[in-house]
């Protein structure tokens, strides 16, 4: 490529969507791995589809630091509704940023800043060398900084499609707002994650109709007066609120790093440390991994696994009656609701793979291998 090319991935909005959209996976010790199969699998992802990661040389994945941030003392509130981690969750982090090391991707973390500021603040950077930057993330905050030397890649789809990069274009489609009005947007609507109050009752339409009517927030609380309605009276008794909004919902691009942090040697994609690779795969039981390490199966070009053949499904229903102690000619109307429940969730697993060799019986529950009073034991595969 004639353009160098920064890669970021916003690891901890990864964090949490693989430990929520994967069931309760685990080793055969009964430990919880269903969030390290997900980042791993998509870090893999991004470093083997050129596509997706621009051909960079240059990256990171970037996590929240534990502790407060600047953001709490402008609004002590701030993230004050989101629950506390899950415990299963906390458990997987160290083994994650383990992996993340070993797989070659620097580990970024820094203290009272999050992680969507240090990704603001690099990106900017870079641009400023004349860089490209993919940011791998689902936040819709960081839309707020698509540009034409920015853009926005999320590898977890919905519909099991290839990943599309969200450039100024795609924003305008998915928000209804250019990127530098994605702030005034978040303003008016507000973020209940972060537990950032808007206008209430202003939804993503009103405040798309105030923007494309008005030009700007700032344009829209000028003509404050002229909003009729419960909405228009909203408006206005929350003006005294909306600049704090507007400063809790904008991501910093001028935030203090380290020193070493630079684009340079800092940031340097590395190769795979199959040693340690070799022992972690080894715990977290993930099998073809572990078997690509020792020559026994290719190194997969990342891609959206095709649909599984009449003999999964065959297996699949033999391993259910053994769990359900059923005799093989039970009938197939007595498999109940949270067996098709469960096989999606494994369908979900299987997609968010991305890789050649994923086969559905890697994630199948071995009986044998059912902790007393814990959840199903899991074996992997990718």
């Amino acid at each position: 490529m004639s353009e160098e090319t920064l890669l970021l991935v916003d690891g901890s909005s990864f964090l949490y969507r693989a430990f929520h959209a994967l069931p309760d996976l685990r080793n055969g010790e009964g430990e919880p791995t269903g969030a390290v199969y997900g980042m791993v699998a998509m870090l893999r992802r991004l470093r083997n589809d050129g596509k997706l990661s621009g051909g960079a040389r240059l990256g990171a994945v970037v996590f929240d630091a534990p502790g407060p941030t600047f953001r709490d003392d402008w609004y002590p509130e701030y993230k004050a509704t989101r629950k506390a981690m899950p415990d299963d969750l906390r458990k997987q982090i160290p083994v994650i940023h383990e992996l993340v090391r070993a797989l070659g991707w620097p580990l970024v973390m820094i203290e009272g800043i999050e992680a969507d500021d240090v990704i603001g603040t690099l990106a900017r950077q870079a641009s400023e060398r004349g860089m490209k930057t993919v940011v791998a993330t689902g936040d819709k905050d960081l839309a707020q900084l698509v540009d034409d030397k920015v853009v926005l890649v999320d590898t977890m789809t919905r519909d099991n499609g290839p990943p599309k990069p969200l450039d100024r274009e795609a924003v305008i489609e998915k928000f209804g707002v250019p990127p530098e009005r994605i702030v005034d947007w978040l303003t008016l609507v507000g973020d209940t994650v972060d537990n950032v109050p808007g206008v209430p009752k202003c939804g993503p339409k009103t405040a798309v109709k105030w923007l494309e009517q008005y030009g700007s927030l700032d344009a829209v609380v000028a003509h404050a007066g002229e909003i009729k309605g419960v909405v228009g009276e909203n408006l206005r008794q929350a003006l005294d609120w909306l600049p704090t909004a507007r400063k809790l919902v904008t991501v910093k691009t001028d935030c203090e790093l380290p020193g070493e942090l630079g684009l340079d040697s800092a940031l340097l994609l590395g190769d795979d440390d199959d040693e340690t690779l070799r022992e972690l795969y080894t715990r977290c039981g993930f099998r073809t991994w572990l078997r690509e390490l020792e020559g026994e199966a290719p190194r997969p070009r990342a891609r959206v696994v095709g649909a599984r053949g009449a003999a999964w499904r065959r297996s699949r229903r033999r391993r259910f009656r053994r769990r359900r102690g059923r005799r093989p000619g039970a009938p197939a109307g007595l498999r109940n609701r949270a067996h098709r429940c469960a096989t999606r969730s494994l369908d979900r697993a299987h997609r968010e793979g991305g890789a050649r060799g994923l086969r559905h019986r890697d994630h199948l529950a071995r009986p044998d291998a059912r902790p007393a009073g814990g959840p199903v034991a899991v074996g992997f595969a990718l």
